[in-house]
C-alpha cells in the first residue's frame, strides 16, 4: 500500500472527526478510505479508530500514530515545497476566511496585483462572522477583526482600524444631537450587536483620557451580522459604531454623521492568523507579506 497517502488519510480522518467529511475534503470515496484505514491498521496490528454511529475517535494507538504522521507529513511537504518554490515560484491553493466587509471593499478589488505577482497561486475565500476552525475545516488563514481571545493559532498583526459613532440624518433630526455621554441616556437608542457566538448585546464603547467606558442602551434591534448592523443604523434605527473604512463614502455623502467625535470608540486590530507550524508554505507566506503590506494603507 502507499504509506504516504494512508498516512494522509489518516490524519484528515482524525482532523475531521468524520470518515465522510474527510472524503469530501480530500474528493475521495468514502469506502476508499475505509478500505485504507483497514489495511493501515492490519500491517501496523493497531485499532487507530473506533467507529460509532456519529462520530469517529482516535485510540491512544492512534493519538500517538497521528503525532508521528504530521511530523512525517510536515517535513515532507516542507521539502518538496522548498524545492518546487525555488524552481517554480509559489504555487498551490490557499484556503482563507476573510470578514465579508473586508474582503468586499478592500481585499478582493486589489487582488489583481496579487494575481500578478502569484499567478500559480489558487484562493478559495470563504466569508462570514463566524468562528473558523481553521484544522477542522482546512483554512489555511483568516483575518479577524477586533481582540482575540488566547489561542494557539500564531497571530500577526496587519492593521488598526479607526471607528466613529454614528447616527443617520434621519435619526438626528428625530432625536437631536448629543454633545455628551450623559445625553445619550435622555432617549438615544442603539443598533445592538450581539456576538454571534455568545448572542450577548454588548455596550458602545468611548474612550475618555483613554479609558475605556462602555455604555448600554435600550435598543430596538439587535443584529450580528456586521452588514445588517450598518444597514439598521442607516436606517434610522439607532446609533452605532463602524470602522471608519466602511462608512466614508456614507459620511461624505451625509447619509451617516459622527457624533461625540472628542471621545471615540478604540480602535479595533486586525490580524491574520494560522495554524502553528515549522516551516510557513511559501504561498502561504506571500500571501500574509502581501495582506501586511494592503491592509497597512487602511
Amino acid at each position: 500500500m502507499d504509506r504516504l497517502h494512508a498516512m494522509r488519510v489518516f490524519a484528515r480522518i482524525v482532523e475531521l472527526r468524520s470518515f465522510t467529511a474527510a472524503a469530501d475534503d480530500m474528493n475521495l470515496p468514502r469506502a476508499t478510505l475505509t478500505h485504507t484505514i483497514k489495511r493501515l491498521e492490519a500491517e501496523l496490528g493497531v485499532q487507530l479508530l473506533q467507529r460509532t454511529t456519529r462520530r469517529v475517535n482516535v485510540t491512544r494507538d492512534g493519538e500517538t500514530y497521528y503525532a508521528h504522521c504530521q511530523r512525517l507529513l510536515a517535513d515532507l511537504d516542507e521539502v518538496e515545497a522548498s524545492f518546487r518554490d525555488t524552481a517554480q515560484g509559489p504555487r498551490g491553493r490557499l484556503r482563507i476566511d476573510l470578514p465579508a466587509s473586508l474582503a468586499r471593499m478592500m481585499v478582493i478589488p486589489a487582488l489583481p496585483s496579487f494575481y500578478a505577482a502569484y499567478p500559480q497561486i489558487e484562493l478559495d475565500i470563504s466569508t462570514g462572522d463566524r468562528f473558523v476552525n481553521l484544522v477542522q475545516e482546512g483554512v489555511d488563514c483568516v483575518l479577524r477583526i477586533g481582540e482575540l481571545a488566547d489561542s494557539e493559532l500564531v497571530g500577526r498583526r496587519v492593521a488598526v482600524l479607526p471607528q466613529v459613532t454614528v447616527a443617520s440624518a434621519a435619526y438626528l433630526r428625530k432625536h437631536g444631537v448629543p454633545e455628551n455621554l450623559a445625553d445619550l441616556q435622555d432617549g438615544h437608542l442603539a443598533v445592538n450587536w450581539a456576538s454571534p457566538t455568545t448572542r450577548r448585546a454588548e455596550p458602545l464603547e468611548f474612550l475618555i483620557n483613554r479609558k475605556k467606558r462602555g455604555v448600554m442602551l435600550p435598543g430596538r434591534i439587535t443584529v450580528s451580522s456586521t452588514d445588517a448592523y450598518m444597514a439598521a443604523c442607516l436606517a434610522g434605527l439607532g446609533i452605532a459604531q463602524l470602522s471608519r473604512y466602511r462608512i466614508s463614502e456614507h459620511l461624505v455623502k451625509g447619509q451617516l454623521r459622527e457624533i461625540l467625535p472628542a471621545s471615540p470608540p478604540p480602535t479595533l486590530p486586525v490580524t491574520v492568523l494560522y495554524p502553528q507550524q515549522k516551516r510557513l508554505p511559501t504561498r502561504l507566506r506571500v500571501f500574509v507579506d502581501w495582506l501586511v503590506e494592503l491592509m497597512g494603507t487602511v
